[in-house]
């Protein structure tokens, strides 16, 4: 079945289902990234259009990237957190850019939605839900959003298609990472219709001033493995800085390998629920990232991804002495994470040594 054919016939059986529901909840990532903002959008538009179904959209726990709160904003999404949403109010539940049981989304263990749309890797319980499109070559769910709306000949207004090919440009990193023709074509027809001012001002999104105490703590606590290197954020308070800062440091002229983590306390701040947060990045093509991850976390976390990136989240146990628990699991990911890369350097160099004070700078009493 061709491309065109296949999302014709996925449409009609979406339509069905959405106008036998009156209501909607759009689910995304506990921290959702530009492709499931505007996916979610997206399919919102969709149920709107062709349904007249009410929607609304949660996400699991806080939307912390400079770029991701200015898309959010931009389109006018009313976001919700889930923990104070009632699911058992809504006729169907869709999940987009996610899927059960990566423990990157709030669904509850064992909860299967109505309705799965995803470029992942399909996952065993995602076969259940009774309607499913994961499309894994895809290089971001948005461009399987963009082809439904082309094939129920909606054309998005400008805000919608501004988001549409930002996501495909983030997750793709502007065609350079795990794209297809699809993505292509999907960036081809979308930019004529976006507003190119508002491309750059969400990318250059405004950061406050603990952005840069983040960096700078990232910087003195990143750690060398030959062409590996592991950084430790500590607590933060936004998980969206893991992956940031693991993109960053995968730019260092002889890294190949980049793992960042940090403690996060829950999706409910009423919860005594802490968790290790990872993000991993390679430019290495003979070994696959989310690969490399489910090893990392196995049978002590989740975790998942694509080839070049991944991620994974590893609970922290609320019983036991926080401290020693945490240096366990933290020398366990870097043995594993060593292991599976088969790394010969297992002693860390600091990637950035602070200089000592200088006499001369003292002097003149400049700290």
């Amino acid at each position: 079945m061709s491309r065109i054919h296949r999302t014709k016939d996925k449409l009609a059986k979406l339509t069905d289902m959405l106008q036998a529901g009156g209501t909607l909840l759009l689910v995304m990532q506990d921290n959702p990234d530009p492709d499931a903002i505007a996916s979610a959008a997206a399919l919102r538009e969709l149920a709107n259009s062709m349904a007249n179904v009410s929607c609304l959209l949660a996400y699991g726990d806080s939307i912390g990237r400079a770029e991701n709160r200015e898309l959010a904003h931009y389109l006018v999404l009313k976001l919700h957190r889930f923990s104070k949403v009632k699911r058992q109010q809504y006729d169907l539940v869709a999940l987009v850019d996610t899927q059960p049981g990566t423990g990157n989304n709030p669904l509850p263990a064992g909860f299967v939605p109505d309705i799965i749309i995803d470029h992942h890797p399909i996952r065993r319980a995602t076969r259940s839900a009774h309607f499913t499109d994961v499309r894994s070559h895809y290089g971001a769910t948005s461009t399987i959003l963009w082809e439904y709306l082309s094939a129920a000949k909606i054309a998005p207004e400008m805000p919608l298609a501004t988001a549409l090919l930002y996501g495909i440009r983030s997750d793709t990193q502007d065609l350079g990472r795990e794209s297809t023709k699809a993505d292509i074509e999907a960036m081809e027809a979308l930019y004529p219709l976006a507003n190119k001012r508002m491309l750059g001002q969400i990318q250059r999104g405004r950061v406050p001033a603990t952005y840069y105490q983040i960096l700078a703590t990232a910087l003195t606590r990143s750690n060398l493995y030959g062409s590996c290197a592991i950084t430790d954020l500590g607590d933060v308070d936004n998980p969206g800085m893991i992956g940031e800062v693991a993109d960053l440091l995968l730019r260092h002229e002889k890294v190949r390998w980049t793992l960042c983590y940090g403690f996060h306390d829950g999706r409910d701040p009423a919860s005594r629920e802490s968790r290790l947060l990872l993000s991993l990045r390679t430019q290495d093509t003979r070994r696959r990232a989310d690969d490399i991850m489910r090893r990392i976390v196995h049978q002590i976390g989740t975790g998942g991804g694509h080839t070049t990136m991944a991620g994974g989240q590893i609970p922290i146990h609320p019983d036991r002495d926080r401290h020693s628990e945490r240096a366990r699991i933290e020398r366990l990911i870097r043995q594993r994470l060593l292991r599976a890369l088969r790394a010969t350097h297992r002693r860390a160099v600091q990637l950035v040594q602070l200089p000592a004070k200088s006499k001369a700078i003292s002097r003149f009493g400049i700290q």
